[in-house]
Order: C-alpha cells, then structure tokens, then sequence
C-alpha cells in the first residue's frame, strides 16, 4: 500500500493505493466517529463489494446502512439524489452519521454532495471502485449532480476524510470503463508531465491487460498531480482548471448525446483531441503533437473524433461550461506536450475549424481532425 495526502490544513486527508484494501479495517478506524455509517452503492457495484466492506465495518463494531441506487450516468439527478435523503431521514442518520461511497464518479459525487448538505454537512469516505474515480473524481472534493443543460452544473466542494482506492476492484471493471479511466490518466501527461506521458506509450498494453504493479503507478502517479493541484487551488480560481483538459468539449458531447450514451473518459478522450487540434490552430503545437496523442488514445481503445451535434449545439453547450467567465467560453488548451494554459477569447474561425474538422458527420465515415 501506498499514502499520499492531500494537503489542506485542518481539512488534509490520506488517500490510500493498493490491493485489498476494503478488507483492511485498520485504515477506516480513525476515520469512523460513531457505531453508523450509511454505505452508497449502485446495483451493479453492490453484488461484487458490498458485503465485503459490510463484513469489514461489522468486525469493528459498526453497523452499516446500504443505499443502492441505479447505475448509470443518466440517474444522476436531483430526484436520484432524494433518494438517499429519504434513506438517511428514514433512518434518522445524525451529524455523526458519515456517508462511505462505494462506486465510480457518479456515486462519489453524489454521495459527496449528499453529504455536503444532509443537515448542512455530514462527513464522508470515497471507496472509488473504477479506475477514472481513482484517478480523478474520489480526489479533490467536486462534488455534484447533473442538470438538462449541462453536467455537474448543481453541486458544492466538500472533501472527503479519507479516500481508498483498492485496485483489486479494477478486476471486475469491464474493458470499456477501464479505457474511460485511461482517458484522465493520459490527461496528467499531457498538462503537466511529459515523462509520464512517455512511460504510458511504453506501457499501455500492461494496463490494458490489467496488470497490477502497472495500474497501481499509474494510480498514484494521477494522484499524485491531482493532490497537489488541489492543495494549491481547491475552489479552482486558477491551475485546477488545467485539470479539465478536453472537458468543455466533452462535457457538450455528453449533454449533447444524452448522459449515459458516451462514457465520461470517451468523450474526454474526443474533447481532448478537439483541444489538441484547436492548439495547433493556434500555432502551439504540431501536427505531429496531435497525432500522437490522437494516436495513444487510439491505443487505449478510446474514441478520437467526437459526434457532429452541430456547432450551434456545440457553442451552447459549452457556454454552459463552469469556467465561461464575464460570458466568454475559457479553454485548457495546450502550449506544448505536457503544458497546459487556459485561454480565452479564442478566435471564433479557429474554433469553427476545429468542430468541423474533428466531429464525425452520421451519413459519412469517421474523419481525424486535419
């Protein structure tokens, strides 16, 4: 096992990487006020991993109270989300109550935000059970639900007590959530880390075929990125949105497709060759850039032309984006392979250059971004 920390002061919590680490009743102890705690899951992750953590809380004394919900993207919502007030007001759930997720990015922010406001705040523990939760979401504390008009747009920063990520559930995650999950660990080489991007080209076939040693680096190497970017900017006001490297155009692919059609890595994966193509027309970056990464998402078996929603649909959605500021859309865009930038104002012709180069019209064949 490994330990990283997050480093927030008072607020600072561990995560912990490695291998049967649901079982190990040692790291919860400390972080477990009372006798109670609520565990939120989902129907497919509950079958594989609930009664293993149950059996871990019982050992030590505690009661367990399971919240299954449906799985999948699309109930991601508000009336999703009563679901568990209903569960924790029914089981009249105290402030001592803490809330465990145990799932992928959907049931960690909602259980995140659940906890954030379930009588004005609750504590909570993120057991992410998919690669791109481990990588991404379990860390950092976004926390939220989805709305019509755009992803993750309702929701509250609120830090977990402690996130354990056992790569032991990576061997029942199935291969399309394992390439989603590649996506955002491709993400930190690109923004801020060329040597990594360099040992993932060397070494994705090891992570495709699952091997532990492999993952577990790539785990903790993620975390190690997203850790100290949020340690230095918690609220994103400045480098944590280099984090959503490929996530405006993604985002409007997932909203734009309907939540639960395109995986959230797919689209990123889709958004962020969109990003790498309107660098290059920005002058940053060469075509060459662009292949490679093009090509090692390919390698990761990840889709890179993303869907023709048409460019309106495609600028309305993205002028929903978080980062939009004084009503002009902001884009992480890269400066070079393994730096990123926000930028804004970008010039409007570039950007309708790059929508219909890289977007993949229904009565024609898929095209790469040119």
């Amino acid at each position: 096992m490994q330990t990283l920390t997050v480093g927030l002061a008072e607020r600072s919590y561990p995560i912990h990487i490695g291998t049967g680490l649901l079982a190990n009743a040692e790291l919860l102890t400390s972080h477990l006020p009372g006798k109670r705690v609520a565990i939120v899951t989902n129907t497919t992750v509950a079958p594989l991993y609930l009664e293993r953590l149950q059996q871990t809380l019982q050992e030590m004394g505690v009661h367990s109270m399971p919240i299954v919900l449906p799985d999948g993207e699309v109930y991601k919502t508000a009336d999703t989300l009563n679901t568990i007030y209903d569960a924790l007001l029914t089981h009249r759930c105290e402030r001592s109550t803490p809330l465990i997720a145990l799932g992928g990015g959907v049931i960690g922010d909602m259980t995140g935000f659940a906890a954030a406001t379930y009588l004005r705040g609750v504590p909570f523990i993120q057991m992410p059970t998919t690669l791109l939760s481990q990588v991404d979401s379990s860390v950092g504390g976004k926390t939220g639900i989805n709305h019509l008009l755009g992803k993750n747009m309702i929701g509250a920063f609120y830090q977990p007590r402690l996130v354990l990520a056992d790569i032991s559930t990576l061997d029942t995650l199935p291969d399309n959530e394992l390439s989603a999950g590649l996506a955002e660990v491709i993400k930190y080489g690109l923004i801020r880390d060329l040597p990594f991007l360099e040992w993932l080209e060397q070494n994705m076939d090891k992570l495709l075929a699952r091997d532990t040693e492999a993952l577990q680096y790539a785990v903790l190497r993620s975390c190690q990125h997203k850790a100290e970017v949020v340690a230095a900017d918690e609220r994103e006001s400045g480098e944590r949105a280099l984090l959503n490297l490929g996530h405006t155009f993604g985002h409007a692919i997932e909203s734009g497709m309907g939540y639960g059609n395109w995986l959230h890595g797919e689209a990123v994966a889709a958004g962020t060759v969109m990003a790498a193509d309107l660098s290059q027309r920005m002058g940053w970056i060469s075509a060459q850039d662009v292949a490679r990464i093009r090509r090692l998402f390919q390698r990761a078996n990840l889709p890179v032309v993303a869907p023709d929603l048409g460019a309106g649909k495609y600028l309305d959605y993205m002028g929903h984006d978080k980062k939009v500021e004084g009503g002009k859309m902001r884009f992480v865009l890269l400066k070079e392979v393994g730096k990123a930038v926000l930028k804004g104002e970008v010039p409007s012709e570039l950007l309708q250059q790059t929508l219909e180069a890289c977007c993949a019209r229904v009565s024609a064949e898929p095209t790469e971004c040119a």
